[in-house]
């Protein structure tokens, strides 16, 4: 990717390009013994703090960097390249920031965001229920009014950052059924509501490694009333939903990060491993499935980047991004087991980083609404059009 290609400013380049030399000097020498360990990346996150990426969507006066949607997803796409789930630190944490950001009260953004902006706080979002996630409309974790505060109670699923994230925006039914009767909450983890804010135990997974996926349990989970978001019920579903576009604009450029990473490690592959006496690059059949991978990438960025900038103009995206993660995590799961189809056996074994990256894409296609989900909203919002 040629960052001239794209419309950034000096600031945003010089923020895409430290991450691109971060991911190349010290996630990628790295990355193959902490996801075999299945070990949380501490030392990594931790310069992730330093450069400030837990403030990238943070406004600059609570203490972040203040970056637009394009520049954050290119952020993301270059952690990907080197460890998708160094991104997915940052995945649910920056959509928290985001519901703050543009639906908290002005007490509730001065409490939280520079606190999330620093990485004091680790942010999480709790919205996935065991009983099913895609219709978010019928969720069933209750908050009930009592007195100055809310009482929580219900169980969240496959909540990211679940151990190491210390805060969560946390969807829950405060009314009657339906979209309406849903309210977003802030929920602190604290020693006091240790009993009630129960951490269940981490999910084994296909991939994903080093980043815990587990549930959360509120049982008479007891949060003030100043931790509803913006002040007002009934509010979460539409605020939810603006975070998932944010949400799925990240899952595409993550997908097309993994993609690329894919791309580069099969290309100078082909270009060293020799069969019947010529660099496999030179087979035709090698040859085309590199540039089916490349095209396919470049489409991918363009579908991420043109809702982040239609996002960033302050309009809908929920059909762009929708598109974008469709097509994004789509294309990764074909380019990733084209890298292991280009790398022969060898791509079958740990040696190499193909098979983690065959084993990553699948989250993609599930992460953010699921892709027969996003189907059915790209057709509604197509519906909606005017012939």
């Amino acid at each position: 990717m040629d960052l001239d290609d794209l419309q950034l400013g000096p600031e945003r380049r010089a923020m895409v390009e430290t991450v691109r030399r971060f991911v190349q000097r010290e996630v990628r020498p790295s990355v193959r013994a902490l996801e075999h360990a299945d070990a949380y990346p501490t030392a990594l996150v931790e310069r992730m703090r330093e450069l400030g990426l837990f403030g990238m969507g943070v406004p600059v006066e609570y203490g972040g960097l203040g970056l637009d949607t394009q520049a954050y997803a290119l952020v993301f796409e270059e952690l990907s390249r080197g460890w998708m789930s160094l991104a997915g630190v940052l995945g649910t944490h920056g959509i928290l920031c985001h519901l703050l950001a543009r639906f908290g009260t002005e007490s509730q953004r001065s409490e939280w965001l520079p606190r999330l902006a620093s990485g004091e706080l680790r942010g999480g979002l709790a919205l996935t229920e065991p009983e099913g996630g895609s219709d978010v409309a019928a969720l069933r974790t209750t908050a009930r009014r009592d007195g100055d505060a809310y009482v929580l109670d219900g169980a969240k699923q496959f909540i990211t950052n679940t151990h190491e994230g210390s805060v969560f925006a946390v969807v829950a039914r405060t009314g009657g059924a339906g979209a309406g009767g849903l309210s977003a909450f802030v929920v602190v983890k604290t020693p006091e509501r240790a009993a009630t804010l129960i951490e269940g135990a981490p999910l084994k997974k296909l991939g994903y490694k080093g980043l815990k996926t587990s549930s959360l349990t509120f049982d008479g989970c007891r949060v003030p009333e100043g931790c509803l978001i913006g002040g007002e019920e009934g509010r979460g579903f539409a605020q939810v939903m603006s975070g998932l576009e944010l949400g799925r604009i990240n899952v595409a450029a993550r997908a097309v990060g993994v993609a690329r990473a894919a791309l580069e490690d099969s290309l100078a592959y082909a270009k060293e491993r020799v069969t019947f006496g010529k660099p496999i690059i030179e087979h035709q059949a090698i040859g085309h499935k590199l540039a089916d991978m490349a095209t396919e990438i470049a489409a991918a960025r363009h579908l991420y980047l043109a809702a982040a900038a239609k996002r960033d103009r302050g309009e809908r995206c929920d059909l762009e991004a929708a598109m974008a993660k469709l097509f994004a995590s789509t294309m990764c799961t074909r380019a990733t087991l084209e890298g292991i189809q280009i790398h022969g056996g060898y791509g079958y074994t740990d040696a190499y980083d193909v098979e983690r990256y065959y084993r990553d894409a699948p989250l993609f296609t599930v992460g953010e609404g699921t892709n027969e989900i996003l189907r059915t909203v790209i057709a509604r919002a197509l519906a909606r059009r005017d012939p």
